[in-house]
């Protein structure tokens, strides 16, 4: 069956229909990542996006009931050259295709991706709509519907990904610390990285109080990554600035990152194509020491490298950048405790590198609690906690 791609500047790209048939809008990105292609695609983050996959061959290793890093596939479409026509795995359940179609998400095969990344570099990420089926239409109708959709600058999205509800994920072995994590587009791994260092989580809709943080009382703040326009989220930045009055330590990443930026100050802007893929090299300048990271935005924070700021709370300056362009990876503040970076330490798939963020984390709360600020206190046992899908 046939399916199109179609770009707003009337760019289109004829292939086979792959996954559910019908139609798909969102913004055109593509990602170099060679594996991890089911994280991909269930990572909140990617929400309203069409994904263009890089790598030609997609679904050698089918689907399984493990790996999601959400309660759904978030793409609003999806591009691959050529898909795996039987999936072989011990852990595979169904295949990439079945799984799209389940799920509504359509998709498309069998199209020249080189070619289509070439354009999205150069021409920039630009909202897209793949269509098959009944959704096909004259090549004029379909750019029209593309031109009709809305652009992500601008776009709030975070409400859409948020957890309708707080859970918590019990920690691996004795509690040590107890964060509250705000939840933007939280992906799964991220809460089992802090539980395997013995932190109960506190998984927190985007609009929790600071009522509802301190009831917690909570020996952290955790700042996740999720979609859209960062410019758009005025309510996690309010909240992130009473975060830091209150001097409560604070870890974000990704949108987390441009989250604290907004609250620290800074502006952000979008990228013309953005960095999405698990080869991404980034800089500490501190030490001056290369990571290779997991990465997944289209939008960054103004910056320059070894940046210092002011705040209305205090001095802050910018830690890392990317050797490639020299985008802001990474900032902290000098005289609260809250530092922050672009990419993803939690990484599934891809390296991990950048997971000693998560002992960075865990360092600045035990300094926090030695302080006889922000101390754990335990009332209920891990058994007692109600746990969330993702736990």
């Amino acid at each position: 069956m046939t399916a199109v791609l179609v770009l707003e500047d009337g760019r289109i790209f004829r292939g086979e229909a792959y996954g559910a048939t019908g139609q798909g809008l969102g913004e055109a990105v593509f990602t170099t990542g060679m594996t991890g292609y089911q994280e991909t695609l269930t990572d909140p983050s990617y929400h309203r996006q069409i994904v263009v996959q890089t790598a030609p061959q997609i679904g050698n290793t089918g689907w399984n009931d493990e790996d999601d890093e959400s309660a759904q596939i978030q793409v609003a479409g999806y591009v691959v050259r050529d898909p795996s026509r039987t999936p072989s795995s011990w852990r595979s359940r169904r295949s990439v295709d079945d799984a799209l179609a389940e799920q509504g998400v359509v998709g498309v095969a069998g199209i020249d991706t080189r070619a289509l990344v070439r354009h999205l570099r150069e021409r920039g990420a630009m909202r897209a709509g793949v269509f098959s089926g009944d959704a096909l239409a004259p090549a004029d109708e379909l750019v029209g519907r593309v031109l009709a959709s809305p652009p992500m600058v601008g776009a709030d999205l975070y409400g859409a990904v948020t957890t309708p509800e707080p859970y918590v994920v019990a920690p691996t072995g004795p509690p040590r610390l107890r964060v509250a994590a705000l939840d933007v587009g939280i992906k799964s791994n991220t809460p089992r990285m802090l539980a395997a260092r013995g932190i109960e989580v506190h998984v927190l809709p985007a609009n929790t109080s600071i009522e509802a943080i301190e009831a917690l009382t909570p020996d952290g703040f955790f700042l996740s990554n999720g979609p859209g326009d960062p410019a758009t989220a005025d309510g996690p930045v309010a909240l992130t600035q009473q975060v830091l009055e209150r001097r409560i330590p604070l870890f974000g990443i990704c949108f987390g990152n441009q989250i604290l930026a907004r609250a620290l100050g800074r502006g952000t802007y979008k990228l013309r194509y953005g960095h999405r893929g698990i080869n991404i090299p980034v800089v500490e300048h501190a030490t001056g020491r290369v990571a290779i990271t997991s990465q997944n935005h289209g939008f960054a924070v103004q910056g320059e490298a070894g940046e210092r700021f002011d705040t209305p709370f205090g001095p802050a300056e910018i830690t890392h950048t990317c050797p490639n362009d020299g985008c802001v990876e990474g900032l902290r503040a000098l005289e609260v405790p809250a530092f922050s970076v672009q990419y993803h330490p939690e990484a599934a798939a891809g390296p991990h590198d950048a997971a000693d963020l998560f002992d960075r984390f865990v360092e600045l709360m035990d300094a926090g609690a030695a302080s006889g600020r922000h101390r754990l206190r335990i009332e209920t046992s891990p058994a007692d906690l109600p746990q969330g899908e993702d736990a």
